[in-house]
């Protein structure tokens, strides 16, 4: 899982899978999920994130990881 955060347009997209996404849906007012050619979930966009979200920290727990990179 990786998350991208655009300043320019404000919008975060959470990508969950590197299976390219070849349907999006609208899910609600500016949140968008994108479906691979199978429909599984590849990730979502949020428009206006700063407003919907905060995005001032980050906070998992209990998450099997193998490795995190923060860069």
């Amino acid at each position: 899982m990786k998350l991208h955060y655009y300043p320019d347009t404000d919008s975060l997209y959470i990508e969950l899978s590197g299976e390219p996404g070849s349907e999006t849906r609208e899910v609600s007012e500016g949140v968008n999920v994108d479906l691979d050619a199978r429909g599984n979930l590849v990730g979502f966009d949020i428009d206006r994130a700063s407003r919907i979200v905060d995005l001032s920290s980050l906070e998992a727990q209990a998450l099997p990881l193998r490795s995190y990179r923060i860069a």
